[in-house]
């Protein structure tokens, strides 16, 4: 490993959007969401639409790029490495069936972002072993509550389980995103147990006013950091 990957990249992964096209209305309500939201607090954007073709991922992601690249907001692809070279975006984010962390740092190089998510202690203690925790920049947590927006998600979290999940996180230096189902009036708890942030999907997608979600949702966030 590099010495550039020896020091993780800084995040803030405090309010998490990660965007969904139904809930959206398609690809310009994406763009919209995104644009409104990172202008409001949202620290970073993730691109998400598992039902699309490719070129539907491209064209949005160079709109997002566009968009959120002067408000130095991230913009992180979910598990399409080609798409996020492609339009240069900041990073990646995968899944325990997606492509290795390890894999996706050596085709992004050492200036990338790359997020993972898993799903219980024993993943989160064989990630974060040295020779993989130096392609992570963060760990997505969860889900923390039931969410419909993921048809394949795993079983909910307890309590006990993901505080567990984000004091290793913590105590090896890797920021914790809870993740699943999080609504208003349900961050504040994840941000006492130990999250570092909250990745909220329908709480800002497809809200009438993207603004004051954004505003709501950080007002539960941030006495708690």
């Amino acid at each position: 490993m590099s010495q550039d990957r020896m020091s993780r990249h800084v995040i803030d992964v405090s309010l998490y959007l990660v965007l969904d096209p139904d809930l959206c209305g398609g690809l310009d309500g994406m763009v919209e969401t995104a644009r409104l939201a990172a202008q409001h607090g949202a620290t970073v954007v993730q691109l998400r639409a598992p039902n699309w073709k490719k070129r539907q991922w491209l064209t949005c992601a160079q709109q997002l790029k566009t968009v959120l690249a002067p408000l130095n907001v991230p913009l992180i692809i979910n598990d399409h490495v080609d798409v996020a070279l492609a339009v240069d975006a900041d990073g990646v984010h995968v899944g325990q069936s997606d492509l290795p962390v390890q894999v996706v740092r050596a085709l992004l190089g050492p200036n990338k972002i790359v997020g993972l998510s898993t799903n219980n202690l024993g993943n989160v203690t064989e990630l974060l072993s040295p020779e993989i925790a130096a392609s992570i920049d963060y760990i997505g947590v969860g889900p923390v509550y039931p969410t419909t927006t993921k048809k394949d998600a795993s079983p909910v979290l307890s309590h006990d389980e993901m505080a567990a999940m984000f004091a290793s996180c913590t105590a090896r230096g890797v920021p914790a995103v809870a993740i699943g189902g999080i609504k208003l009036g349900t961050a504040a708890p994840l941000m006492a147990a130990g999250a570092n942030g909250v990745a909220v999907i329908s709480a800002i997608c497809g809200q009438s006013d993207v603004p004051q979600a954004c505003r709501d949702l950080l007002r539960e966030i941030k006495p708690a950091q």
